[in-house]
């Protein structure tokens, strides 16, 4: 028999391909659109929602004040940033002054070497009893003598007799017509107090008996006023 040839079977699908170029160009034009509009979507759809949210807050715990730049600090101090003359001048106190409050109350009195003088006390008034001195009588080893008291006030007054004389003792002392005191010795003389009130005007006579060849008193005092020798 004789051999028979067959023809080389071609596909449908590619000889239309190759029959019909345009094809292929056309699937390629929408299979680029389809992307492309894929494209357009998703990024449409992640750009505004990614913008809308919020940006995380920065951490301020233990962060200082951000230091002044050089260009700030320049623009606070140029004339035009800060405020006008007027309000520079109230902004800048100006030093005052206090004034020391004056005291009512008189300067208290200052210790002496300071440079200020002491207030001296005001002098208290003189005793109205006064003493006259006189010897009544002389012995060899001593003398009787007399003090004569008198108050020269209207008022009666007690009274207090002092006197001293050197190397004496007093043996004895008593007032004459009145009643009595108290002696008291001290050295070289004695102190007689009286025995009641010395009646405004009047006088008593104090006498007394020494011990001793001085008879010549060296103080004599009546309530401290000194009296007459």
């Amino acid at each position: 028999m004789p051999e028979t040839r067959r023809a080389p079977s071609r596909s449908y699908g590619t000889t239309a391909v190759a029959s019909s170029p345009w094809i292929v160009v056309s699937v390629g034009v929408v299979v680029m659109v389809v992307l492309l509009a894929i494209a357009l979507g998703t990024y449409r759809g992640r750009g505004p929602a990614f913008d809308a949210q919020p940006a995380p807050p920065l951490p301020t715990v233990g962060l200082a004040d951000p230091e002044p730049s050089a260009t700030s600090a320049m623009a606070t101090r140029s004339p035009r940033a800060t405020a006008s003359p007027s309000a520079r001048a109230t902004a800048r106190p100006t030093p005052t002054r206090s004034r020391p409050e004056r005291s009512s109350r008189p300067p208290s009195p200052t210790p002496s070497g300071s440079g200020a003088a002491l207030i001296a006390p005001p002098p208290s008034p003189a005793s109205p009893l006064t003493g006259r001195y006189r010897v009544v009588e002389s012995y060899a080893d001593g003398f009787v003598g007399e003090l004569l008291v008198g108050n020269t006030s209207s008022t009666g007054r007690e009274w207090t007799a002092r006197l001293t004389f050197p190397g004496a003792r007093l043996g004895s002392a008593w007032i004459e017509g009145a009643p009595q005191g108290t002696a008291q010795r001290i050295d070289d003389g004695f102190t007689y107090r009286s025995g009641g009130d010395l009646p405004g005007g009047a006088s008593a006579t104090l006498r007394f008996y020494v011990q001793g060849t001085q008879s010549r008193p060296t103080s004599c005092s009546v309530d401290g006023g000194a009296c007459r020798v």
